[in-house]
């Protein structure tokens, strides 16, 4: 009887996942939705609706106002947050099986780390997390026990991530075994890229305090290349991502004896 709960509930956890998910995309494309329309096009009841968006309200990605919904506009991540949900979230949560209760890992800026972040929030006990991110320190400041070490440097407003020379000098500071990071784009020909000059200082920082670095990314960025250097192959240990990740590209990382852990977009 317990096993056949446990069975139904997963399977409405994960209908409901599928429908944020549903909810996002739809938002990403037509900006403002009302909650009748959402009802219409998913084919639940309005109530169900508007528990979703309670639910995704309080995770800071959408808005809701009289009778319909928008994204948080606030800030950029928000929007990478509401891209591909379903799928980070599942990578966020295959990733976060690595971790511990009490270890102690960075987290570099990112919608795959924030929802990593998140996730160790609401499943792990006694965790210290390190990050350049006033976004992932918000996102999860009142979750869990997670234990929360902001880095200071100048503060980039879009990202709203930490940069220069102070948060090197903050990420010195600290030895841990695991960094969990982003990644704009890859190639084989430059490694991992990214799109912004300073925060991938950041990360090249940050990873020379961590003994494995791991990047958590959908596998559209497999498909792209940012315009600066990030990180070396082979400054890589593990990536998790999802199942479609092209074939050559994979082969060509196990080549590299890089870890590469998939699961379903």
């Amino acid at each position: 009887m317990k096993v056949l709960c446990a069975i139904l509930i997963e399977e409405k956890s994960d209908k409901m996942n599928k429908r944020h998910s549903k909810i996002l995309e739809l938002l990403t494309e037509h900006k403002k939705m009302e909650v009748t329309k959402l009802s219409e096009l998913l084919d639940v009841s309005q109530v169900t609706i508007r528990k979703d968006l309670v639910s995704l309200e309080n995770s800071g990605i959408i808005i809701r106002e009289h009778g319909y919904a928008t994204l948080n506009d606030s800030d950029d991540i928000n929007n990478r947050l509401a891209y591909h949900y379903d799928s980070k979230q599942r990578i966020a949560q295959k990733a976060v099986e690595s971790i511990q209760n009490g270890e102690t890992v960075m987290i570099e800026s990112g919608s795959c780390c924030a929802l990593v972040a998140l996730e160790i929030a609401q499943t792990k006990k006694d965790v210290t997390l390190i990050t350049n991110s006033a976004f992932i320190a918000d996102y999860i400041r009142k979750i869990g026990t997670v234990k929360i070490i902001l880095l200071g440097g100048e503060y980039q407003n879009e990202s709203q991530v930490m940069v220069g020379p102070i948060t090197r000098k903050c990420a010195e500071a600290f030895y841990v075994d695991k960094l969990f990071i982003g990644t704009d784009g890859f190639t084989k020909e430059t490694g991992f890229t990214g799109n912004d000059y300073m925060r991938s200082e950041a990360v090249r920082d940050m990873a020379k305090q961590a003994d494995k670095v791991i990047i958590v990314t959908d596998s559209v960025k497999f498909h792209q290349k940012g315009v600066v250097n990030l990180l070396r192959t082979e400054d890589v240990d593990c990536i998790y991502t999802d199942s479609d990740i092209p074939s050559e590209v994979e082969e060509y990382l196990l080549g590299k004896n890089i870890e590469v852990c998939k699961v379903n977009p």
